[in-house]
């Protein structure tokens, strides 16, 4: 089993507005389970730091997902 990737978007619910990718400090873990507890824990900081304002205006939200990686 490989390490996993993690791959974090910020979006936006206004109309016209595409996800983008978001790096993040951290992008490769040994087991699923941390990807995920980081890209949940990462993505609730992250809201918590903008303004309640770029948030309201904007809906923004993440999303993320966790990939095996393949290359050995």
């Amino acid at each position: 089993m490989g390490k996993f990737i993690l791959i974090m978007f910020l979006c936006s619910g206004v109309p016209g507005n595409d996800c983008r990718i978001m790096p993040t400090p951290v992008i490769e873990f040994e087991t699923y389970h941390e990807c995920a507890i980081y890209g949940y824990e990462f993505s609730s900081q992250l809201l918590k730091d903008f303004s309640s304002d770029f948030v309201d205006q904007y809906e923004a939200y993440t999303a993320f997902d966790c990939k095996e990686n393949q290359i050995i």
